[in-house]
Parts: C-alpha cells; structure tokens; sequence
C-alpha cells in the first residue's frame, strides 16, 4: 500500500503528509510522514523504521 493510500484506522480519513519531529539521544530531525490530520495518528512504515531510522540510531549510538 502507498502512503498516500493510507487511513487513520481511528477516524477514517486519509492520511496526509506533515512535518514530524523526531527526538533520539538529544538530537532532532524533522521528516514530512503520513498523518492523520485530525487525531495525529503517525504511519510509520516498516521499510522506515529498519531501514534510515536504525541507520541513524546505530550512527548516534556509535558516537
């Protein structure tokens, strides 16, 4: 499924792409990510979170 196929499970809408901030060992990233606009519910894929998220993680944590 595309992102932007996705909708809130919680108020079913589509959601829509929004700056999100990311706060991880005191540094902070912001990345546009599927949304919902009415309860913020957050997609985050799977492909994402063990792909460039754990890239990061891994980086920060060798520092």
């Amino acid at each position: 499924m595309k992102d932007d196929e996705l909708i809130c499970a919680k108020c079913n809408v589509m959601l829509v792409p929004l700056k999100t901030s990311f706060i991880y060992l005191k540094h902070q990233f912001q990345v546009d990510l599927p949304r919902c606009p009415i309860c913020g519910q957050l997609y985050v894929s799977e492909e994402l979170a063990k792909g460039k998220m754990a890239e990061v993680e891994i980086q920060l944590e060798d520092k």
